[in-house]
């Protein structure tokens, strides 16, 4: 006789759900020593709020719990019922799953958020960058946790307005940035749109969801913090290393992607107007584009001093380290910004927080890219700088610059 129970997890990192916050609720089939399943239902309940011994909701009077509890009786039934007729079907841990979540597709395409952002991953992964295809998998966990507090899985023709705040009140109570947000609706309503292309049905109100970008501080070393950094002495070893690299990120305007796999093998001299010039060829890692730059004169003298570029450092510790060296510069200026920071002691958890800070604080690897778009705009002709950065179109590059409709007129106004 087939036993048919509910399980809802504790925390598996402290035993207790320290987040008061609602986690899975699994069902468990066991039938003799031949069956023993079990698998996540898309119910979820805070656990201080379920009675394991009473296998249901603690307070019934309650109607939504009231109404959970009718739910998961129905599931235990239907398990049974399909479990007692299924001769010559295997039983095991992935017949359950199919049970609690059945697929739908409309002509081979899935009808959940899911399996439709799955199956465009995988469409789009010969297209897209490995940076690409993680954000893409960043995006899914996101997605399964807010099905889990949503207590359902989410059909593609289900995603309306109504949805999208839920989700949007749910990202907020995470402590995600605005900015997070709306790329996220963005990219809900880009994979919505494929699905709609594929033939899946798609809610009427999809297309009138929007997402708008809030501006944010645009944080950027200007020419006087820069020529500190160039005069520091006293730096170790690899500090010198991590130093020369934040000037030549801010003298050549490319991704840390990029430049930290720079080498002199990718040098090539050529004759210019004004004489001989040093060009780096390289493609961009992230857009693949072939990339011909000359080099700046800071960036000569680094090689020149070096007879080669610095000791590659990864990402993580170049990050760490160019903050330590704006420090020792003195950039200390306190501007607005936001940076990481942990949500909770010991959560592991981090997310941008929005403030004042010293501004070697809000340094990263991004600071050099920008500087360089920041400090040679206006000074070299925009369309030239755009071939520099990779930046698809001048509208881009201006967002990112933070260069607003008023302040482009204030510059062509020099010219009348």
């Amino acid at each position: 006789m087939a036993a048919i129970s509910f399980v809802v997890k504790h925390s598996k990192r402290t035993g207790v759900n320290t987040n008061n916050v609602p986690v899975p609720i699994y069902i468990r089939l066991i039938d003799g020593r031949k069956t023993d399943i079990m698998a996540k239902t898309k119910y979820a309940i805070i656990p201080a709020d379920w009675s394991t011994s009473k296998q249901r909701p603690l307070n019934l009077t309650n109607p939504d719990f009231k109404k959970l509890n009718s739910k998961l009786s129905t599931l235990k039934a239907d398990l049974l019922t399909s479990y007692n007729t299924s001769e010559n079907k295997t039983i095991n841990t992935q017949w359950l799953k199919d049970f609690i979540n059945p697929s739908i597709e409309v002509d081979g395409f899935p009808s959940y958020f899911t399996g439709y952002l799955k199956m465009y991953t995988a469409l789009k992964s010969k297209s897209i960058t490995q940076s690409s295809i993680k954000k893409f998998n960043v995006f899914a966990n996101k997605i399964d946790k807010f099905q889990i507090a949503y207590g359902a899985k989410i059909l593609i023709k289900d995603i309306d307005r109504k949805l999208i705040k839920s989700f949007e009140d749910f990202s907020q109570n995470n402590r995600y940035a605005h900015n997070t947000i709306a790329r996220d609706i963005r990219f809900i309503k880009t994979v919505c749109r494929h699905a709609k292309d594929s033939g899946v049905d798609t809610h009427f109100q999809m297309e009138g969801i929007t997402a708008k970008y809030q501006s944010v501080d645009n944080i950027y070393l200007k020419e006087t913090e820069l020529t500190k950094i160039k005069e520091l002495t006293g730096l170790s070893e690899g500090l010198d290393n991590v130093r020369d690299w934040l000037l030549i990120s801010c003298y050549c305007g490319q991704r840390v992607s990029d430049f930290m796999r720079f080498n002199v093998g990718m040098i090539r001299r050529e004759q210019g107007k004004k004489g001989m010039i040093s060009l780096i060829e390289f493609e961009q890692k992230k857009t693949s584009k072939i990339m011909t730059l000359p080099l700046h004169s800071e960036v000569i003298k680094i090689i020149d001093k070096r007879g080669e570029f610095p000791p590659a450092i990864s990402d993580q510790k170049y990050n760490e380290y160019i903050k330590i060296v704006c420090e020792k510069a003195g950039i200390n200026e306190v501007v607005a910004g936001s940076k990481k920071t942990e949500t909770a002691k010991d959560s592991g958890i981090f997310r941008k927080e929005s403030g004042t800070y010293p501004k070697h604080e809000l340094v990263t690897s991004h600071i050099g890219r920008r500087s360089f778009a920041s400090n040679f705009y206006g000074k070299i002709p925009t369309s030239l700088l755009i071939a520099a950065t990779g930046h698809s179109t001048e509208a881009m590059f201006l967002n990112y610059i933070g260069k607003s409709s008023s302040d482009r007129a204030h510059e062509l106004a020099q010219y009348f």
